[in-house]
């Protein structure tokens, strides 16, 4: 009895070190050092499970909306997408943090410097829970006071403040996986936070048809499978950061604010979250004007938004791309690639966002079927959404962009404040000029690819200024070259 004990004992402990050392080859390999190597290959290797991460992510937001608009109503789907904009405006301030978070990350990893990126890590995964906690409060509290000042319909605004609460409720979860993945992100793995929401994303869609279909419990239930599954793929990236092996291995006694960490996270998040939650103030003024238009435009401006969100998610990894490559790079002192890293990030996004606007266009009536049948007036609004939108969101790719090159590179201030007088101004601007000459949505749409367009020569112009001050700098003030800390937790 004792021998056989004994032996299971040791089967146990063996099976345990096999599992600990097969996943720490697998993080090892999902790691990626942007100082060296092809550019092309690497971001492409970076960007493909980041953009089908987002994609991910959206579809199965989409399917809150699928589930509620197919068979709920009309009602329930403009609930669902008019609170979008609003809890946008309330989180980017937080989720800016990780931001500040991911570049301080690939900053420390490119330049070997092991100890602050752990230090780093426990700031960020300490604050995330703050904050989160911080913005269920908001919400939860706020949320009929947000929307009715949005101007949301009265036969909406219930279901809507019902959605928004429970929203957020989820909130200390979400925080926790944004800064997480933007920990992994840091260090160039994008893999496991797409294997962490293809699980919780999975999860999400099940619930989504028990909790509406079963239990009849309507927008209320979508509001719930979606915390869930918030929930799961928080604890998913917490595991993953505990089981990682070097610098970004999380430790959870050693969980604690830095100062310096938090101030360096700050001074680039700060304006980030600033920038996020500015950007949300112009859309909630055009949902507000959205809003004008009565219950089916809702409806098919948030089935619209579902469709091209996956353009922008796409664009946007390259976003993601460039900031973290430029921090590691900038970590590192190989300033030269700072460029090309732009260039090949750029050109990407307008490639891709291009087709994706096309196939949109394209099929958009087909698609936009999918959120409301037999609604000819939903897919009708939808449309006009798509045709400004859809086919020119590869400008948005564009803009952000050259902002992920300049948070990368450390500037954080100059961008928001170009972003905010480029994107905001215009839009807000634009509401009172223009569409209020022509109050058609065809109109309103406008505004967006007109920001993107002067906005992004504005960061162009910002960004040759930033590198070329950025390398006189380093000549000026030359550091020695780091030894790497061989820094084991």
């Amino acid at each position: 009895m004792l021998n056989s004990r004994l032996t299971y004992s040791v089967n146990i402990v063996e099976r345990f070190v096999k599992y600990n050392r097969v996943y720490k080859v697998v993080a090892a390999k999902n790691e990626i050092d942007m100082s060296t190597g092809s550019l092309p290959k690497l971001i492409i290797r970076f960007v493909i499970p980041q953009m089908l991460s987002g994609m991910l992510q959206l579809l199965y937001n989409a399917a809150d909306t699928i589930v509620v608009g197919r068979y709920v109503g009309s009602t329930a789907l403009a609930a669902v997408g008019s609170t979008g904009s609003l809890t946008n405006l309330i989180i980017n301030l937080f989720v800016g943090l990780s931001v500040g978070a991911s570049v301080a990350v690939a900053q420390y990893y490119g330049a070997k410097d092991y100890k602050n990126v752990s230090q780093t890590v426990h700031t960020a995964m300490g604050i995330s829970i703050i904050f989160g906690v911080i913005a269920s409060i908001i919400g939860i509290s706020m949320a009929e006071i947000f929307l009715r000042y949005m101007g949301t319909p009265e036969e909406v605004l219930p279901y809507s403040a019902i959605y928004m609460r429970i929203y957020f409720a989820g909130m200390p979860a979400s925080m926790v996986f944004n800064f997480g993945s933007s920990i992994l992100r840091a260090v160039g793995d994008t893999k496991r936070p797409f294997i962490f929401l293809s699980i919780s994303g999975l999860l999400n869609v099940i619930l989504n048809l028990v909790f509406v279909l079963d239990f009849n419990m309507g927008v209320a239930g979508v509001a719930f499978s979606t915390i869930i599954a918030q929930f799961l793929s928080a604890v998913l990236v917490v595991l993953s950061l505990l089981k990682s092996e070097g610098s970004y291995r999380l430790i959870i006694r050693e969980i604690r604010i830095y100062k310096d960490k938090l101030l360096k996270m700050m001074r680039i998040g700060i304006p980030a979250g600033l920038q996020g939650s500015i950007f949300s103030i112009s859309n909630v003024l055009i949902q507000s004007s959205v809003n004008s238009f009565g219950e089916l435009a809702m409806a098919g401006n948030t089935a619209a938004a579902n469709i091209d969100g996956l353009i922008y998610i796409a664009c946007n990894s390259f976003y993601h791309a460039s900031l973290s490559f430029t921090g590691q790079n900038v970590g590192a002192k190989k300033y030269g690639r700072i460029n090309r890293i732009l260039g090949i990030c750029v050109t990407y996004a307008i490639i891709i966002g291009s087709i994706l606007g096309v196939l949109s266009y394209v099929f958009g009536e087909t698609l936009l079927g999918f959120f409301s049948p037999d609604n000819a007036e939903v897919i009708k609004y939808g449309m006009i959404r798509l045709s400004i939108m859809g086919l020119t969101y590869f400008l948005c790719g564009v803009m952000e962009t050259l902002v992920g090159s300049l948070r990368g590179m450390g500037a954080s201030i100059l961008p928001m404040l170009i972003s905010v007088m480029g994107v905001v101004g215009i839009r807000v601007g634009w509401v009172y000029t223009f569409f209020a000459w022509n109050r058609t949505l065809r109109m309103l749409y406008i505004s967006y690819p007109a920001s993107w367009i002067v906005t992004s020569v504005a960061h162009f112009i910002c960004f040759i200024i930033v590198k070329k001050n950025l390398v006189a700098k380093a000549k000026l003030n030359p550091e020695p070259d780091r030894e790497p800390e061989h820094y084991v937790v």
